[in-house]
């Protein structure tokens, strides 16, 4: 009887009486489900905190399925509807990013899990909300493509009835009935019209809106140029104004909200640095990454620069070979579809600068080798792709060393060319860009005569360079010196003088307004650059140009006064010149006499004017090599 009770009693607590998890259960997977939300936690702010990682969509999964954990193995803990609702959290983010369908439908079918199941939790009513929200960005998307069908819809029928009705008697004083009629519907057709744009524009600041106003019409990643007839009736007669809906504000370039092109791929290079430059028609946000060698995967070191808001345009090569000492070759790719990656593999470098320009935008990437070699490399690359902006890395001992070398070269840029004509003369006809090829040829020829040193041009004709050009030929030419000649210009024509600059910020609203126009820019795209400049103030290299610019504006001012009246000298001024940027020597930028002044243009015209600054220019680099290094003279 006894092992009966017993037997009993075992079988009533092994298989009758419930497991304490079943009577009460939260009470078992709570601290594990607690433990597992806050790892998916964890692990989603260290992945937002990582921007290199955050672009790749399977960090986003990775992240996504840490919080689905918690409610795979603890459905029935209360934790379980919170990492739910965060998970579909995440795939809605993801949605905007990556505009897959599967994405939205993944957070949707999460949201109504919550709602159908954990009735007593308050994530309930958040995934309701978030249903909500996400049904109307879907509800607005929708308005927005019908009303896009209506205004197309409109203009096509507005073309075809100007197309198919005659044009009105124009001998006729007073419409006949049928004219009456067409004007009437043409009327009407209008007011439609006018309503449905009205309609338009105050929904443009809604982020689901592609189309501005006066702006490109980007659809199925095609832009639609085409113009856009709109009828006025005027009396008897129609006219029939023509807007080019594909044109761009010229001052709004760089508001431009839609994709931005990336146009081209450009390098100059020789053993020790290359500069690589990418253009684009607007300026842009963008960042950069440096990846280490793996040798596991055998791949080199890639440095790599995504570009936001952008597409690749149709004739940028997707590889391009470099192949000199420092890069093997520079790749574009279409990375997402709002952005555009250039990566460059590097064989070997020392350092490197990345750095933007504007109007038209372009990134500049300079690139220097570890040990400069005593071999002069003349040749320069063709160009080839891509876009950075740089400053010098050299020491002033470096400097120094490099000047008791002697200064064996020197790159004489002229200023403008082709179809960038600069400052107009005040004579008709007069152009900046003819004015400084003379000066720069005469300057020229007189070097090479008086300092027996070799004396190279960036244009010896009428042809147009990118100023980030100049640069990369003085810099892969190997020059000691870099001279950029130019003729100064101002609104008030009575100004005139002399100035030399070197490249530092700007000291005054003169100097701001003189890199403005010599950079073919806006004041405040100058004062965003000299935020980027703020390096500069550490590289040493700038006392040297300081020297040189002394030197060469004295004996300018002092040469010129001594054959000619009424000499000006405006002194040495600091500006952030687009030439002068990345330049790996003393460089400096003179501004010879204004155009603008009838006296002083007529003088720039002269032969003997020009002879004479060039005499003067050649005196004050002749006192700064000697005062550099002496046994050369």
């Amino acid at each position: 009887m006894l092992k009966k009770k017993l037997f009993i009693y075992f079988y009533i607590c092994l298989f009758i009486i419930p497991a304490p998890g079943l009577i009460f259960p939260g009470t078992c997977f709570s601290d594990t489900a607690k433990q597992n939300y806050m790892t998916a936690d964890k692990n989603w702010l260290n992945l937002r905190r990582d921007p290199a990682k955050l672009k790749y969509r399977k960090n986003w999964i990775r992240s996504i399925k840490k919080y689905q954990k918690v409610f795979t193995q603890s459905p029935e803990s209360s934790w379980a509807p919170a990492g739910m609702y965060r998970a579909a959290q995440l795939y809605f983010k993801l949605y905007k990013i990556s505009l897959r369908y599967e994405d939205k439908a993944a957070a949707v079918d999460l949201l109504k899990r919550i709602k159908k199941r954990y009735h007593a939790s308050l994530y309930r009513k958040r995934a309701r909300q978030m249903l909500r929200l996400i049904s109307t960005d879907d509800r607005e998307k929708n308005k927005t493509s019908k009303k896009y069908a209506t205004i197309k819809k409109t203009i096509l029928n507005t073309k075809r009835t100007i197309t198919n009705n005659k044009k009105p008697n124009i001998y006729r004083t007073k419409p006949g009935p049928k004219e009456k009629t067409v004007a009437k519907n043409r009327q009407k057709i209008v007011q439609k019209n006018k309503h449905v744009q009205k309609n338009v524009k105050a929904d443009t600041n809604k982020p689901s809106m592609v189309v501005r106003q006066n702006r490109p019409v980007i659809k199925n990643n095609k832009r639609i140029s085409k113009k856009i007839h709109t009828p006025v009736m005027t009396g008897t007669k129609m006219k029939v104004p023509a807007v080019k809906v594909s044109a761009v504000n010229a001052k709004n370039r760089n508001n431009f909200s839609g994709d931005a092109i990336v146009t081209g791929l450009r390098f100059w290079s020789n053993p020790e640095y290359t500069r690589v430059v990418v253009n684009a028609d607007h300026a842009r946000h963008f960042t950069e990454h440096l990846l280490k060698r793996n040798p596991s995967i055998n791949k080199p070191q890639r440095l790599f620069i995504d570009i936001d808001k952008t597409r690749l345009g149709k004739n940028v090569p997707k590889f391009t070979a470099i192949n000199d000492d420092l890069l093997i070759q520079a790749r574009a790719g279409q990375h997402t579809l709002h952005s555009v990656r250039v990566v460059v593999d590097i064989k070997s470098f020392d350092n490197y600068k990345i750095f933007s320009l504007k109007d038209p935008f372009r990134l500049v990437i300079d690139v220097w080798s570890k040990k400069r070699t005593a071999k002069v490399n003349t040749h320069v690359e063709k160009p080839g792709a891509m876009t950075r902006f740089s400053t010098d890395n050299i020491l002033s001992s470096k400097i120094t060393k490099q000047l008791a070398l002697g200064v064996r070269r020197i790159i004489i840029d002229p200023g403008h060319g082709g179809k960038d004509p600069g400052a107009p003369g005040y004579f008709k006809g007069v152009n900046e860009k003819d004015i400084t090829l003379e000066i720069a040829k005469k300057l020229a020829k007189k070097m090479r005569s008086k300092l027996k040193c070799d004396v190279l041009l960036t244009r010896k004709r009428d042809r147009y360079l990118t100023l980030e050009e100049r640069t990369a030929i003085a810099n892969t030419k190997n020059a000691d010196l870099f001279i950029s000649i130019h003729c100064n210009a101002s609104r008030n024509r009575r100004l005139r003088g002399i100035e030399t600059y070197y490249l530092n910020l700007a000291t005054d609203n003169q100097a701001i307004a003189v890199a403005a126009r010599e950079n073919a820019t806006s004041r405040r795209n100058i004062s965003d650059l000299e935020s980027i400049l703020n390096d500069l103030m550490k590289n040493e290299k700038i006392n040297e140009s300081s020297r040189l610019a002394e030197d060469v504006q004295q004996s300018l001012c002092h040469g010129m006064k001594r054959k000619y009246s009424g000499i000006v000298n405006l002194g040495v001024k600091q500006a952030p010149f687009y030439v002068l940027i990345g330049a790996r020597m003393p460089s400096i930028l003179i501004e010879t006499s204004f155009l603008s002044n009838k006296k002083e243009c007529k003088r720039l015209l002269s032969s003997k004017y020009q002879n004479t600054l060039c005499d003067s220019i050649i005196k004050g680099v002749e006192k700064y090599i000697k005062s550099t290094n002496p046994k050369q003279l």
